[in-house]
């Protein structure tokens, strides 16, 4: 059957010519797409800045002793040093071709630089399932999607702004190994898999995706020796090299987040072993020693992880395991993790916020590699369940989500524009033509569903062997094409606004610095500089800072004073201690201070501005940490109303009043209504008038918002008296005394 075209198509121009062409417009199309980055603001640089001057030994053994005072932190041996040897070996590298780049600016400008790797990561993975359209439109999707580039952005200084990368290319080397059978491909995505974990805690996702994909695949009969060899190298070298960084020691062996690949791997290996008996034995004899190993392998297994885990050796699984499968157990057992606002479920909004349309691209994606379903298909279709599933448990891992997204919308748009920009044009034959007429006679319009229509127009021109063997599927005419091709450019155009304007509103200023938008103009919010500025040239270079946990890198980074807890969160007790000096009374919270030398406290208060993140909006979390360690001295039912309210007004309990965290947040705040109603924005509550009265503390400072509020901690009253009625006295409220009687002395 002959084929006409929608449109003439240049008919001397040689292959060759074709194939240069495609490669530079993808060549400048991943140049745009790199250079799609904002400017954000570094928080810490200290760690970074002790790798690149005194070398990586001293970094591994740096002992810091201003963080979480008064115990100190082996900074080494708590943290990912991914992140900080990445900008290290950047840095001693330009040094060494005599560009003296200084580490602050090697920093700002990780995120960016590795989020072109990233996208170009997503092209190799998206041409390993469909094509170099799918993976160039995969590319462009990740590197502007606002999933991704709240991570990406110039000056994200964190561990993700490398983990993603690191994530789709261990991906993608995985699927290499798997499809060639090659040993090599294995070795390095273990050796990738190893840089991953010396980078982020989500290495845990890549951990289990690749044996659950081994697993469905020889659970689906697909078991092959290019199977077996990808996965034994890739697990072999991987576990090995994880096995090096302190941070993870041997979790690998000895927890059970890690046992569901070393059971794969111990299954691959018995698969492995019953096929070589096969080729050797005959069947029926192969029957038997198939159903005999099978028993004894599984009794002998299932001992073993028995045996170990009742002797310690084996881990139980951890809270944060716990907390993706229930989300209330946090809650409930571990509420530090649960006050952590990454860690709440997202919201259904959040997934149009940071996808847009692609998440109404993605299912198509899916459903089309289900269709075909070969090998690395079936690894974007567990990949998109499992993220799918984990996204929706918690907001932070949107981030594991976004990448898959990207790469199943670009499959299923892919496939739609390929399909319409296809120039052949089938020709019905007569009879092709009167069995149509016929059909339509016949089957009525209804009978049809709009997803098999859909799916008869999307995959037409997916696969050259279906057009060849339906020759009657195609479009017929321009106007048809024209329609469709208008409408994925516009969906596209509105990506590229929706992308531009959630970066520019919410990615492109630091946390640190806020903004207003008021009919007036714009306003710059800088009270948390200010008040880190203050710190730093007002109070002694050993003063210490105590505050809720999630200011003290910045208090450390930028004010470069010593604090009890900061964002590493590795002890809940120190932390719990810090909440129940917050949740108590003056008397009882001074105690606490000064045997922990707080020399200054620091509370954020947004009831003047508006500011909705403020420390009264964290307090309950404080005391519900406090309240596990403490359970007879704080109970959170008690800083409610006997209604059940959280109210800080006139109604509010008498413990919620006489909290320290309470007094800091409102001393003096009805003064700046001169008498009036003070109206706390956040709440909506009127504040009492007076307001509360500090004896323990004094204000040292509050910024001009009045968002960061700084108190300085008094000193034992020198006369040994108690500090309340030191105070007392001071202000003249002392007892009067009477005046004692005259003393006469009687006549003789």
């Amino acid at each position: 059957m002959s084929m006409s075209k929608a449109y003439p198509l240049p008919i001397d121009i040689s292959p060759t010519t074709v194939a240069n062409t495609a490669s530079l417009v993808r060549i400048v199309a991943f140049l745009f797409i790199s250079g799609a980055a904002t400017l954000r603001l570094v928080y810490s640089l200290r760690a970074t800045r002790v790798l690149a001057s005194e070398g990586f030994y001293e970094f591994w053994n740096w002992f810091d002793p201003t963080a979480w005072y008064p115990l100190g932190r082996v900074v080494g041996g708590t943290i990912y040093p991914g992140l900080m040897a990445t900008s290290g070996v950047i840095y001693n590298v330009l040094h060494s071709l005599h560009l003296p780049v200084d580490i602050r600016n090697i920093c700002v400008l990780l995120a960016p630089c590795f989020s072109a790797l990233t996208a170009w990561a997503t092209y190799m993975f998206t041409k390993e399932m469909k094509d170099e359209s799918a993976g160039l439109l995969a590319a462009a999707f990740i590197g502007i999607v606002p999933g991704y580039i709240s991570r990406s952005v110039a000056g994200s200084y964190d561990n993700e702004a490398i983990a993603i990368f690191l994530l789709m290319f261990t991906f993608f080397l995985w699927i290499k190994a798997m499809k060639q059978g090659s040993a090599l491909y294995g070795t390095l995505t273990g050796l990738f898999y190893f840089y991953m974990v010396a980078a982020w805690g989500g290495y845990a996702f890549i951990t289990n995706m690749i044996p659950l994909h081994a697993l469905a695949l020889t659970l689906m009969g697909r078991f092959t020796n290019r199977l077996y060899v990808g996965y034994s190298s890739w697990y072999a070298i991987g576990t090995l090299a994880s096995m090096q960084v302190p941070f993870v020691g041997f979790q690998p062996v000895r927890t059970s987040e890690h046992m569901g690949a070393l059971g794969v791997f111990g299954l691959l290996q018995i698969v492995a072993f019953v096929e070589l008996v096969r080729a050797h034995v005959s069947s029926k004899q192969f029957q038997q020693l198939l159903f005999v190993s099978v028993i004894v392998v599984g009794i002998l297994g299932t001992l073993v992880i028995v045996g170990l885990t009742y002797k310690g050796w084996i881990a139980p699984w951890t809270g944060r395991f716990y907390s993706l499968w229930d989300t209330g157990y946090a809650k409930k057992y571990i509420p530090i993790i649960a006050s952590v606002s990454e860690h709440q479920p997202t919201a259904w909004p959040s997934f149009f916020m940071d996808l847009h349309f692609l998440i109404f691209l993605f299912p198509a994606g899916v459903v089309l590699c289900f269709k075909e379903l070969r090998d690395e298909h079936v690894f974007v279709v567990i990949y998109a369940l499992v993220a799918s599933y984990f996204a929706g448990v918690m907001v932070r891992l949107m981030l594991t989500l976004t990448p898959i997204v990207c790469v199943s919308a670009a499959v299923a748009l892919s496939s739609v524009l390929d399909t319409y920009i296809d120039p052949v044009v089938p020709d019905a034959t007569d009879g092709d033509a009167d069995a149509a007429k016929k059909d339509r006679s016949t089957t009525p319009a209804s009978s049809a569903s709009v997803v098999e229509l859909l799916t008869d127009i999307v995959t037409s021109g997916s696969s050259p062997s279906k057009r060849t063997k339906h020759a009657r599927q195609g479009i017929i005419g321009l106007d048809t094409r024209g329609v469709v091709i208008l409408n994925a450019l516009g969906m596209l155009l509105f990506f590229v606004v929706h992308c531009t304007w959630v970066t520019s509103t919410a990615y492109s200023s630091p946390s640190v610095v806020l903004a207003s938008h008021m009919p007036d103009g714009l306003h710059i919010i800088d009270d948390f500089r200010e008040a880190y500025y203050w710190l730093r040239q007002n109070t002694p270079k050993d003063a210490v800072v105590m505050s809720w946990w999630d200011y003290g890198y910045q208090i450390a980074g930028m004010a470069d004073r010593p604090t009890l807890v900061d964002n590493n969160t590795w002890n809940n007790t120190h932390i719990a201690t810090v909440g129940k000096a917050m949740s108590s009374p003056e008397e009882v919270a001074y105690p606490i201070l000064r045997k922990h030398d707080v020399d200054y406290v620091l509370v954020i208060f947004g009831g003047l501005l508006g500011y909705s993140g403020d420390d009264i909006n964290k307090f309950l979390w404080m005391v519900r940490i406090a309240q596990g360690v403490w359970p007879d001295e704080i109970q959170e039912p008690r800083y409610f109303t006997p209604q059940g309210d959280y109210r800080v007004d006139d109604q509010a309990s008498s413990t919620m009043k006489n909290s320290l965290m309470y007094k800091m947040s409102y001393y003096r705040f009805p003064e700046l209504f001169g008498g009036g109603q003070a109206q706390d924005r956040v709440r909506g509550q009127v504040i009492p008038n007076p307001g509360p009265t500090l004896d323990y503390l004094d204000e040292a400072f509050t910024s001009e918002n009045w968002i960061v509020r700084i108190y300085q901690v008094k000193k034992e009253d020198p006369l040994g008296r108690d500090l309340k009625g030191a105070n007392a006295f001071d202000k003249g409220k002392k007892r009067k005394r009477t005046r004692p009687p005259v003393r006469r002395r009687s006549l003789a």
